[in-house]
């Protein structure tokens, strides 16, 4: 034991004796580990930011959206002031008869073409709904209101709950509950506000189509009795008309081991009336969180490879400097052998050296990756917001790194592997040297 703590003294004394070139020796592992740690931070913040988003959505949801198909927008189909296409009444019977044993089955359908409340207007996004939807999108109403009931329904109240949004525009400075709003002619009371929903802006929001906190649910029966099939939209001028029978339908399966088979069923029974499914949309948020940690883990593993590379040169840059090390220290080795010291004895204070070396630079990276990614998230929003990187990206850029454990064990001992593995080589090129001759080295 008091052989090898006089190996490890030696080796830590000959490097700290040329402290300058040790540090930028293992600047390369340094920057190597910083590497790995900053972008499997970034990589593992933005999967679970994505996967957040989308399970927001619920894993045992099936969206069912019409879409207008790509024809409606031609030259021809624009000469045509009434479009008719999506979900049809009959598409929403024939779901109800064909999945009884579904958890809920709500339907929306898209009304109106403005909200207005005094001076303050905005394009429509009303939808008449059930009042399952609170439960199967997962929103939540701000305490002092309420969200649609039964009684709504079969009374056809012109009541209307609205988004955290639409709340901030039109009642800045009151309670919406129990004012007026109304939607194109039509007066509705205010009977809640839903709270934000954090899917506003982010994937979530475009799996949905539309910003969810914009949203004004009314009860289904009134959307239809009030408003029927037809949304006149007013844009840039001109006038269009879309006639859309029902604009969604949510299905919540019991268990997400039968969304699949259950959004086959479901593909089935609407390819009866749209065989193309052209002006149907149907999405499976459990198929997406699938895709999105397969997409991730490929994606991580990608970026961790080019990290990598630079542990790679890092241990080349070891190597390279331990041998000039070694032709520097050939008379030294002379004399440790011509004192009794074995090749074994040589090629063990050479790799203490190096793995010296590579730990050195593994704690340091780990400090510097970590300060980095801690750093990341605050630094490039301000960064963009400067006069000079405007313009740069579209809308905002959110980074929520999260630091894991893995990264941090994984390349420092990747960095110690790599200093000793580098390491062997200039190691057995001194322990070879024939002491006679090292004797003679000047």
């Amino acid at each position: 034991m008091s052989f090898l703590l006089e190996i490890v003294r030696l080796g830590l004394r000959n490097l700290a004796l040329h402290k300058l070139r040790s540090i930028l020796t293992s600047l390369g592992i340094i920057l190597g580990v910083a590497a790995v740690i900053v972008v499997v931070s970034i990589g593992e913040g933005n999967k679970q930011a994505a996967l957040r988003e989308i399970t927001a959505l619920g894993a045992t949801n099936i969206i069912v959206r019409s879409q207008k198909p790509p024809e409606s927008s031609s030259a021809s189909a624009m000469n045509s002031f009434l479009v008719s296409y999506g979900l049809q009444r009959v598409d929403l019977r024939r779901l109800q008869e064909a999945l009884p044993d579904v958890k809920r089955l709500v339907p929306l359908k898209a009304v109106g073409s403005e909200i207005r409340r005094r001076n303050e207007r905005t394009v429509s996004q009303v939808f008449g709904t059930t009042p399952e939807l609170k439960d199967v999108a997962n929103v939540r109403v701000r305490p002092g209101g309420r969200y649609l009931i039964d009684g709504d329904l079969e009374a056809v109240s012109p009541v209307a709950v609205i988004g955290s949004e639409v709340a901030d525009a039109f009642y800045p400075l009151e309670d919406p509950v129990g004012k007026d709003l109304r939607i194109d002619n039509q007066v509705f009371t205010v009977i809640g506000v839903l709270q934000p929903v954090g899917l506003a802006g982010g994937a979530g929001a475009a799996l949905v189509g539309r910003d969810l906190n914009k949203d004004v649910h009314i009860p289904f029966t009134t959307s239809e009795q009030q408003f029927g099939d037809t949304v006149v939209r007013r844009s840039s001028g001109s006038f269009s008309g879309e006639e859309v029978e029902v604009g969604e339908i949510y299905v919540q399966a019991k268990t997400t081991e039968e969304v699949i088979g259950l959004a086959a069923r479901m593909s089935r029974i609407l390819e009866l009336t749209h065989p193309d499914m052209r002006d149907v949309q149907l999405i499976v948020p459990l198929e997406l969180l699938e895709n999105a940690r397969r997409t991730m883990l490929v994606w991580n593993i990608m970026l961790v490879s080019i990290a990598a590379i630079s542990l790679l040169v890092g241990g080349i840059g070891i190597m390279n400097i331990m041998l000039a090390s070694v032709v520097e220290r050939t008379r030294e080795i002379g004399i440790r052998r011509a004192l009794g010291a074995t090749r074994a004895h040589i090629v063990a204070q050479f790799l203490v050296e190096t793995g010296s070396i590579s730990t050195l630079g593994g704690v340091l990276g780990i400090g510097f990756g970590v300060g980095i990614s801690l750093g990341i998230g605050p630094v490039v929003p301000w960064l963009l917001s400067w006069p000079a990187f405007r313009g740069l990206v579209d809308g905002d850029i959110v980074l929520e790194p999260v630091i894991t454990a893995w990264s941090i064990v994984v390349s420092f001992l990747v960095a110690a592997l790599v200093g000793l593995v580098f390491g062997v080589y200039p190691a057995l090129v001194a322990s070879r040297k024939d002491p006679i001759e090292a004797l003679r080295h000047d």
